[in-house]
């Protein structure tokens, strides 16, 4: 199965059954193909234009810039940020959410807010994914893939933050826009989850 089995709550909530829960109306518990796409269709464009600056001035330099996307995305995210997701608690060894569909579990569940240090590395890791193609835009003064590739960053982190971290179940995440009221009636189905927030909130 791809994605995790819709009409079965995750693995940290208590209900016996998904029918009539408020949560999933609000928030996004189970992923989809749709989502999968979604998310490739907002994500794919800033990489492709930052790509394509990178290959005009020296494509060699496209190696080290994709291994730096896999080894933040694959394995230094998830560490950071994904291993607080409940959705990490699950019994599978890889991601099976829109984000980071596929990436392997290496890492411990840590339920809870991430701590300062680990904040930092995912906005370090972020600046450094989608900041390595500006050094070649602006170097080489391709102008007009600069402006695109700047819109398309823009375009993707706007339409993540209203559409999909408004959704998201990793209140950990620093771009998370969940409201408080859904958040409080994710705890209710999730207490191990409450518990660890108000352990770590101390």
């Amino acid at each position: 199965m791809m994605f995790l089995n819709p009409n079965k709550p995750i693995a940290t909530c208590i209900s016996e059954t998904c029918d009539d829960c408020t949560v999933s109306k609000t928030l996004h518990c189970h992923f989809s193909h749709s989502d999968l796409i979604h998310f490739l269709l907002i994500a794919s464009p800033s990489f492709l234009i930052g790509g394509a600056g990178i290959y005009h001035m020296d494509q060699l330099w496209l190696i080290p810039w994709v291994i730096i996307i896999i080894g933040y995305f694959g394995f230094v995210e998830i560490r950071v940020m994904c291993s607080h997701c409940p959705h990490y608690a699950e019994d599978v060894s890889s991601l099976k959410c829109w984000a980071n569909y596929g990436a392997p579990k290496i890492w411990k569940y840590r339920p809870g807010p991430m701590t300062f240090w680990e904040k930092v590395i995912f906005f370090a890791g972020f600046a450094l994914v989608w900041g390595f193609p500006l050094f070649f835009l602006i170097l080489d003064l391709q102008i007009f893939l600069l402006i695109v590739y700047l819109l398309t960053v823009t375009g993707f982190f706007m339409t993540l933050r209203t559409f999909l971290c408004s959704q998201c179940m990793n209140f950990a995440c620093p771009l998370n826009r969940v409201e408080d009221q859904v958040r409080r009636d994710f705890f209710e189905r999730n207490p191990k989850i409450a518990r660890a927030w108000t352990r770590d909130m101390r």
